[in-house]
């Protein structure tokens, strides 16, 4: 696996239009991530330049831009918060090893090439996670948008938006009012001049320094300018299940929302992403931002959009967006210390509403009463518990009921017969070798894929047919032979040889009859009653049953 992307000037105009356009949208927001993540502006800054160079220069999908998002910005403030209860001098130290850790989880993830499991996880808890992370970044911005400081937890923010709204400042307020407004309203024509994020930033701020110069309203600040400091790692045994299990969390997620987004950027270039690649240039973004102080990134899909229609093809693109931002932070510190945090508080409002899955919420409830369910409760753990939990309580509970539903459907294939008007298509002469037997034959059929969820099926069948002196085991339409399945076909074939029943088995091939014989299964058989075709174990049967047969054709041969 080549290690940098390949990089061309075939699309050099393209690309740089791209690149600076992304760069624009990115700004604002990268500004407003690093000040609700408890990190401070320059962190999320230092995020989009480092995790928008390395992923564009080592990832796999060309035209993705990368760099702080939503998601990714709430688990690194719950992050911040939790470490710096623990410890507020090493807070920060802790918090960003945590980038580091979760970035070689990105790396060991595309090396183990697990790329196309990632996005394998239930929609209703994407959709549910994604939509509590949206109503997250909702109610922690509340308090800056009405002119208040920002309040560390979920939990805390939310029981104190009833006293902050009855006592707004007005002058925050107002603000803040005026960014939604903008960035709910800009015309798409103007949109597409100037992205409304980033004209909100400038005009809000104009305003506050022209019309309110002596205000008090909350404000950035001074930010450092420069290169960043190295960050090396921290932490001790006695937080390191802390430490990993939200490096894992921060990895997963990247992953999901990075992967989420290539599969934007192949629908609107009609490319290919290369899924191990990007997760492997995800991880390495994500570990030299921790080292340098800078948040954790994930691919971002209204700047890789915004990136494409502006021209952007190549990782040329994501690589400009992120010189740019570096030329910001280098000259261009002392711009942004009069920001107010009213202003980045709408523009993240207007980012948290646009991540909350309005569609899905609209129509959960229609499509499965317990879909929806999982989605609200994903969503509701999300808020108010732990990010953590509710991806494996939803994950949990969403396998579940879809090893339920496959349980149900494979008992279905579970088919018994013993006389000809049975559950299965016969042939005539299957048909009359039944009529004769008189229930003397058990003829049990198995199709599809038999996995545990048939195990249970097969043994609670077998028990409710006591007399049969002939068991024909039918595996010709399985597709897939199970452990458990396997098993429960070992029990049934072993209790009717105690019994001195007569046994057969038809149709055993592939991965089904290379599963029997690693069990040993077949070889409780002889070979003369492991047959291919169901009418010739019917006959062997009907000839068992009636040895004066037998007899008859023998007197006749001789």
């Amino acid at each position: 696996m080549q290690l940098v992307n390949r990089i061309h000037l075939k699309n050099l105009r393209g690309d740089i239009f791209g690149g600076v356009t992304a760069a624009i949208v990115a700004l604002p927001l990268a500004l407003a991530f690093g000040v609700s993540s408890g990190a401070g502006p320059i962190a999320g800054l230092y995020g989009a330049i480092v995790t928008g160079f390395f992923a564009a220069l080592c990832g796999g999908t060309p035209s993705q831009i990368t760099g702080p998002t939503g998601p990714m910005t709430v688990v690194m403030a719950t992050i911040i918060a939790a470490v710096a209860a623990q410890n507020s001098e090493t807070g920060l130290a802790t918090a960003f090893t945590i980038v580091i850790l979760g970035g070689i989880f990105q790396i060991l993830f595309g090396v183990l090439r697990l790329g196309k499991y990632i996005t394998l996880m239930p929609y209703t808890v994407i959709s549910g996670f994604m939509s509590g992370i949206g109503a997250i970044i909702i109610i922690i911005e509340i308090a800056p948008f009405l002119g208040y400081p920002n309040i560390a937890g979920v939990v805390a923010s939310f029981r104190a938006i009833p006293r902050e709204i009855i006592n707004p400042d007005p002058i925050a307020t107002g603000l803040g009012i005026f960014t939604l407004a903008i960035v709910f309203l800009a015309p798409p024509k103007l949109n597409r001049l100037i992205p409304s994020p980033l004209l909100a930033l400038i005009v809000g701020t104009l305003i506050s320094v022209v019309a309110f110069p002596s205000s008090d309203i909350p404000r950035i600040g001074d930010i450092p300018s420069g290169l960043p400091e190295l960050h090396l790692p921290a932490f001790n045994l006695e937080n390191l299940n802390f430490i990993v299990g939200y490096g894992l969390m921060l990895a997963v997620l990247g992953a999901i929302d990075s992967l989420l987004t290539s599969l934007v950027a192949d629908n609107i270039t009609r490319t290919q992403h290369e899924s191990d690649r990007e997760l492997i240039g995800q991880g390495i973004g994500n570990t030299i931002s921790g080292l340098l102080g800078g948040l954790p990134g994930a691919g971002a899909t209204m700047r890789t959009v915004i990136n494409v229609q502006s021209g952007g093809k190549t990782p040329l693109s994501g690589i400009v967006h992120a010189l740019i931002l570096l030329a910001v932070v280098l000259g261009a510190g002392n711009l942004t210390e009069s920001i107010p945090h009213t202003v980045l508080a709408g523009i993240l409002i207007k980012v948290g509403i646009d991540i909350i899955d309005w569609g899905f919420l609209k129509r959960a409830h229609v499509i499965s009463k317990k879909a929806a369910a999982i989605m609200y409760g994903v969503m509701l753990l999300t808020v108010f518990v732990d990010l953590i939990v509710a991806v494996a309580v939803g994950v949990f509970v969403a396998n579940i009921l879809t090893i339920e539903r496959l349980s149900k459907l494979q008992s279905e294939k579970v088919k018994i017969v013993t006389n000809p008007q049975g559950e299965i298509p016969l042939q005539p002469e299957e048909e009359e070798i039944l009529k004769e037997a008189k229930g003397a034959i058990l003829l049990f059929h198995l199709g599809g894929p038999m996995s545990f969820g048939a195990a249970k099926s097969i043994s609670r069948r077998m028990s409710i047919v006591q007399h049969y002196e002939v068991l024909i085991l039918d595996i010709t339409d399985v597709t897939l032979l199970g452990i458990t399945a396997s098993l429960a076909v070992e029990t049934m074939i072993k209790d009717a040889i105690a019994q001195r029943r007569d046994v057969y088995i038809v149709g055993a091939k592939g991965q089904a009859k290379e599963r029997l014989q690693k069990l040993k299964v077949l070889e409780l058989l002889p070979l003369n009653n492991q047959l291919d075709n169901r009418l010739d174990a019917l006959r062997q049967a009907h000839l068992f049953l009636n040895p004066s047969l037998v007899e008859d054709r023998e007197t006749t041969n001789v």
